[in-house]
């Protein structure tokens, strides 16, 4: 299949282009909303707050309650180690990138290119194109995300030694616990009690019958697990509504003349996805930690994503550079906004390529 053939696939993808719209005109409705006094403050943090606490970790969750095979299993564990060699890189790198700024500008920039928004911005959008798979990669890639975020990126925007408080709200995140509890349960499916299960396929309708694990609530209890996908199914529409209505409420004027929000932008949603795409491109034809389509689509995806909410208020919590975390945070968001479908149609184009299959 040639570029031109690879391309129309794509572009004439029902699933891809209603995803594409369903992000973009999503935001846009919650911009309209907020702007027009529609949604109210307390409003939009309301929807945050039930996108975090409810929503996102159920997504996470649910997306773990499916059989465990050794090519997932394999996928999942490349994208483990992948979600961590990828921020020692950044956090390496990206300070490289503001050699002309002074050491507080670029310590902050670096830190800011270095995470993204992977779970409010990145996870719904995975989600939307490619499904539970995608969900269960991109909370597996985030475990490496967290372990920096609330570690290297807090110590190096505060000055400050990591205390306790700090793990332990790392911890306790409704996210994480969702994460480490659905990723353990998968992992130990077969070796836990079975029990028979009736199991219909979503595609083609045909029924079998399995052994499952007991607690395999997709199996076991298909009435809890379809009320749990309901509410994880909140996750996207609230979290682009959010971004539309945050957006409202930020400051164009300034952000938009501020020359380093928009090279900081360039940065984060074009140069850090480039980097992931070509170190997985270089490692997967070797042979070295090689993931397939949607693995790497993930990835890159959450690479693309603007900067993350937890180190922008970093920079104003510690009084570091906070007007341009602010700025950044505004063009980084739009920018990214533009760039995701670019960025979807690309990962697929390179889906096509055998090594990726």
């Amino acid at each position: 299949m040639n570029i031109a053939d690879s391309i129309q696939k794509v572009v004439t993808n029902a699933s891809i282009i209603g995803a594409i719209v369903a992000t973009i005109g999503t935001i846009l409705l919650g911009y309209w909303l907020r702007k027009t006094d529609r949604l109210k403050d307390g409003a939009v943090k309301t929807l945050t707050t039930v996108t975090m606490t409810v929503a996102l970790p159920l997504l996470a969750f649910t997306s773990f309650m499916a059989p465990l095979n050794q090519k997932t299993l394999n996928q999942g564990m490349s994208v483990l180690v992948w979600g961590i060699i990828i921020y020692i890189i950044l956090i390496i790198t990206m300070p490289w990138l503001y050699v002309k700024y002074d050491k507080d500008q670029r310590d902050v920039l670096g830190v800011l290119t270095a995470f993204g928004s992977t779970t409010f911005f990145g996870m719904p959008i995975v989600g939307a194109v490619y499904g539970a798979k995608g969900i269960m990669y991109s909370s597996i890639f985030n475990i490496g995300y967290r372990i920096f975020l609330y570690s290297y990126a807090y110590i190096k925007m505060s000055g400050q030694q990591l205390k306790g408080e700090h793990i332990k709200k790392m911890f306790l995140n409704p996210i994480v616990i969702a994460t480490f509890l659905g990723l353990f349960l998968w992992l130990v499916q077969n070796a836990a009690p079975q029990v028979m299960a009736t199991i219909t396929n979503a595609k083609t309708g045909a029924v079998t019958h399995q052994n499952v694990a007991f607690y395999r609530i997709d199996a076991t209890l298909p009435w809890l697990n379809s009320w749990f996908k309901t509410l994880s199914s909140l996750a996207s529409p609230l979290a682009w509504l959010a971004i539309g209505a945050n957006l409202a409420q930020m400051s164009f004027g300034e952000a938009l003349k501020n020359k380093t929000a928009w090279y900081y932008s360039f940065n984060k949603v074009i140069i850090v996805p480039v980097v992931m795409i070509v170190l997985v491109f270089v490692t997967t034809a070797m042979n070295i930690l090689p993931v397939d389509h949607v693995a790497l689509a993930t990835m890159v995806i959450m690479m693309a994503t603007p900067v993350a909410t937890v180190a922008v208020n970093y920079a104003m919590a510690f009084n570091r550079q906070s007007l341009m975390a602010s700025n950044t945070s505004l063009i980084s968001t739009i920018f990214a906004t533009v760039a995701i479908p670019f960025w979807i149609i690309i990962v697929q184009l390179l889906g096509d390529m055998s090594m990726f299959k």
